[in-house]
């Protein structure tokens, strides 16, 4: 049961920073912060060993720097990049390598999308503030969405939710 508890925080919140990346192109801050802080407290009720906790925490702070120089190179958002560090932490090593392909993946597919729509969809007062947001050539993509795919292609790897539960 608390597998599940731990699986609708982690994709809830994936959900939401999407949703909000779409319409707005913000991911708040406080949606990266709760997954992070809801980590620890999932793994260490669902039996992960401590020291994994930790190395996963690591993990999360490394992937963190690499999304700061990614985000100063102005490659992504700075929510981008705390969101993919937030979803590492959940990730760890051994499921990482499946959500970066699909979020990498999922990324090209909505920056082609969105090239396309840009250059054959016009921006109308018809059409919702945000989608003239993601029509205007001068923004980004919002890789909230991505991050998303990548998320929840992980999750039959995420080792909170493999680990087998041992009872002392």
């Amino acid at each position: 049961m608390l597998e599940l508890v731990a699986l609708a925080v982690f994709v809830g919140l994936l959900v939401y920073a999407a949703g909000s990346d779409v319409t707005s192109y913000t991911i708040p801050n406080w949606v990266s912060l709760a997954m992070a802080g809801a980590f620890p407290v999932f793994a260490l009720a669902l039996g992960l060993p401590l020291g994994q906790v930790g190395i996963q925490i690591l993990f999360g702070v490394a992937i963190l720097f690499v999304g700061f120089f990614l985000f100063q190179a102005k490659i992504i958002g700075g929510g981008d990049a705390k969101l993919l560090a937030a979803t590492a932490m959940w990730t760890g090593s051994a499921a990482f390598m499946p959500f970066i392909f699909w979020t990498a993946a999922a990324g090209g597919v909505m920056a082609l999308a969105l090239l396309a729509a840009r250059q054959f969809i016009p921006q109308t007062q018809a059409n919702p503030g945000f989608v003239n947001r993601l029509l205007t050539q001068q923004n980004g993509i919002p890789y909230g969405l991505a991050i998303l795919v990548g998320g929840l292609m992980a999750i039959p790897s995420l080792p909170v939710l493999t680990h087998p539960l041992t009872l002392p």
